[in-house]
C-alpha cells in the first residue's frame, strides 16, 4: 500500500540499501582464506521454515544445474558451484559487468533440528532447495 508519508518510504529505501551493501560486502570484500583458489562470491538467499522442513531459495542466474553442488555440513546447507563467463566475452567490448563470475559458495545456517533429504529444482534463475525435518 503506497504512502505519502516520507518517513515510511525513506525507511524502506534505507533498509534496502543496507541489505544491498551487506551483500556487496560479502561478495566483493571477502578476504581470501588461503592461497588456494576458493569461492569468489556468495549468492543471496531466502530461507523459510515449515512444520515439515526448510526451503532455501538462492539467486543463481546464469548457473547451469550441472555446475551446482548442494550438501549438508553439520548445521549448514552448503550451496556451491560455478558461474562461467559467456562465450561472447572473448570478442565483445564490455560496457558493464556486474554479475559475479567464477566459483561461489554459500553456507546457510539452518534452524535447529535434523534434516535427511536434499531435494532441489532450478526455476527462473534460482535454485529452490527443500530439506525434510526428522521428527
Amino acid at each position: 500500500m503506497p504512502t505519502d508519508d516520507p518517513r515510511q518510504w525513506m525507511w524502506g529505501e534505507a533498509v534496502e540499501m543496507l541489505l544491498r551493501a551487506e551483500r556487496l560486502h560479502r561478495q566483493l570484500f571477502n578476504p581470501a582464506r588461503s592461497p588456494a583458489p576458493g569461492p569468489s562470491w556468495e549468492p543471496p538467499v531466502d530461507m523459510l521454515e515449515t512444520d515439515r522442513g526448510v526451503v532455501v531459495v538462492a539467486a543463481l542466474p546464469g548457473v547451469c544445474e550441472k555446475d551446482l553442488r548442494l550438501s549438508l555440513d553439520g548445521p549448514y546447507l552448503v550451496i556451491g558451484g560455478l558461474r562461467t563467463l559467456p562465450e561472447e566475452l572473448g570478442s565483445a567490448v564490455i560496457h558493464r559487468l556486474e554479475l559475479p563470475q567464477g566459483y561461489f559458495e554459500r553456507r546457510v545456517g539452518l534452524p535447529t533440528g535434523r534434516y535427511d533429504q536434499i531435494e532441489h529444482r532450478v526455476q527462473d534463475g534460482c535454485v529452490i532447495v527443500r530439506l525434510r525435518k526428522l521428527l
